[in-house]
């Protein structure tokens, strides 16, 4: 079975991230998606507590059997991304694993701790949503073997956008949020 990871803060997650998953899944190119949000200790602006950010992603994922949510970075003080990568092949040894990032983040890779036990041992699909594909395959040309690209729709949101959204109450956030997860965030209060 083929699993993404997919890491990040998901502050809050939005249909983008919706829309990824479903479309490596539709494609075929992913069996299984775990969305695993960064625990608290993650120093971001405006960062809701992991809870929150987990929570939301559990209504995102409830009624799709091929995803899942982990508290795993949630449960432990600092984890990197290799570390987080050795827990799931542990759980997951005879699966083939990818991580799942955008185009923007994969040359910030070699800046990454252990970034070349990383690019060795595991896959990376990369979310390429206009046209950095060439540039990159240039600039990561020594690890190609192990990052594989997956062109979406041009999309720019930003969960930062939707923050601001909501904090001025602009309408677009009803096209951009799961409603559920609309609910949950003016129920708890949450990016006011």
């Amino acid at each position: 079975m083929k699993i993404g990871i997919f890491g990040g803060s998901f502050n809050p997650p939005h249909k983008m991230h919706e829309n990824i998953a479903q479309e490596l899944t539709e494609k075929g190119l992913l069996d299984k998606i775990i969305f695993v949000p960064t625990g608290n200790q993650y120093q971001k602006k405006d960062l809701i507590d992991s809870s929150d950010r987990y929570q939301m992603l559990k209504i995102i994922t409830n009624k799709n059997k091929n995803y899942e949510v982990s508290n795993y970075e949630m449960k432990n003080k600092l984890t990197y991304t290799y570390q987080t990568m050795k827990y799931f092949q542990k759980k997951y040894k005879k699966d083939q694993l990818y991580f799942i990032l955008g185009a923007d983040n994969l040359e910030s890779i070699l800046s990454w701790k252990n970034h070349q036990y990383l690019l060795k041992h595991y896959y990376f699909l990369v979310i390429d949503r206009g046209n950095q594909k060439e540039r990159l395959q240039e600039a990561m040309k020594k690890y190609m073997d192990h990052i594989m690209f997956a062109q979406m729709n041009e999309n720019t949101l930003s969960s930062t956008r939707i923050r601001e959204w909501l904090k001025q109450k602009n309408q677009n956030v009803l096209l951009e949020l799961h409603p559920e997860v609309l609910k949950y965030i003016q129920t708890h209060k949450l990016y006011e």
